[in-house]
């Protein structure tokens, strides 16, 4: 017999939704510096140690927040594999330039990379260079998609992980220090995917 959906469980769950989603629009709208515990707490409708309960401090926040915004990035980038369910190369194609184009046009990460002030700023670390939520979650997950969308058995998850973070490290160079054309990133990614990483991938 399933067990009762827990009432305060999902009470829960559905205020930190509330909050994530609070802060992502004051971020879109006027910057991360424009975040703070108190004004959020006011926003969603609870008291401040309710909001500190959830969230222990605005860095954990934001890692959540971003964290989700990857999630969203990652479903696409399996989708864009699967679109070439037989060709590791065209399928890795794919999923840079869905990325890049997603990329471009998201709210979230335009507020924070046109940052002028030292607290909108503060969230570019967490975005491009810290380990998590952004970088090891997406080796990890790509990786796995990888492995599950066109199997390679002969590669050892390592080597498979080692060549996940090339792809990913230039895919997110080129997302947030753009320097040219989406068109001419994922022709220059492409060709390194091409000479470099496929033929690792395949053992050609």
């Amino acid at each position: 017999m399933a067990e009762a959906p827990n009432f305060q469980t999902e009470m829960r769950q559905l205020l930190r939704e509330r909050i994530i989603d609070t802060a992502r629009r004051i971020v879109c709208a006027e910057g991360w510096g424009a975040v703070n515990m108190s004004r959020l707490a006011k926003e969603v409708g609870v008291s401040r140690p309710v909001m500190y309960k959830e969230f222990g401090n605005k860095h954990e926040l934001a890692e959540v927040v971003i964290r989700q915004e990857v999630d969203t990035f990652l479903v696409g980038i399996a989708d864009s594999l699967a679109v070439h369910p037989d060709d590791v190369v065209a399928g890795l194609r794919q999923a840079v330039e869905f990325t890049l184009r997603t990329g471009a046009d998201n709210t979230l990460l335009k507020a924070v990379l046109a940052g002028r002030t030292a607290p909108d700023t503060a969230l570019l670390p967490v975005l491009m260079t810290e380990p998590e939520p952004v970088l090891g979650r997406a080796i990890e997950a790509v990786a796995a998609m990888i492995r599950a969308q066109y199997e390679l058995a002969s590669l050892p998850d390592t080597e498979l992980a080692a060549l996940t973070e090339t792809l990913v490290r230039l895919a997110l160079s080129h997302l947030f220090q753009p320097t040219g054309s989406i068109e001419r990133a994922v022709d220059q990614i492409g060709a390194v995917i091409a000479s470099t990483i496929a033929p690792a991938l395949t053992g050609d």
